[in-house]
């Protein structure tokens, strides 16, 4: 009996990586070197530079899927502050808004998005 638990038990964590490979999570990084979350059916990579924050859209693959039709917004919190930057399409396979304030190194975003058939969902980066 113990001996066929472990045999089962060692088959398990042999699939393991293979199983953990699938998706994304918080520390997989996309082609333009942010940080990638699953939401709604497609990859969303969130990257910074100063104030701006863009927001790659993705099918498997990496590749891209056309911003029209999407809105979304970005809920930055650090501490007590909070600010909300709306996203609006951009070039391509991107969403872009300006935040008022550049973002504190560590704070925590939600994004927040929504396609053209009504379908939305959340993400933290």
């Amino acid at each position: 009996m113990f001996k066929r638990s472990l045999i089962g038990s060692l088959a398990l964590l042999a699939m393991a990586p293979a199983a953990l490979a699938q998706g994304h999570s918080h520390g997989d990084r996309g082609p333009n070197g942010g940080a990638m979350q699953d939401i709604i059916g497609i990859h969303a990579e969130l990257v910074m530079a100063d104030r701006t924050l863009t927001v790659h859209l993705f099918e498997e693959g990496n590749r891209p899927v056309p911003a029209a039709g999407y809105t979304g917004s970005v809920l930055v919190a650090s501490g007590q502050t909070r600010q909300v930057v709306q996203l609006t399409p951009g070039t391509d396979n991107t969403l872009v808004g300006t935040a008022p304030a550049a973002p504190p190194r560590g704070a925590t975003m939600t994004l927040q998005l929504r396609n053209s058939a009504g379908r939305s969902g959340q993400a933290r980066f």
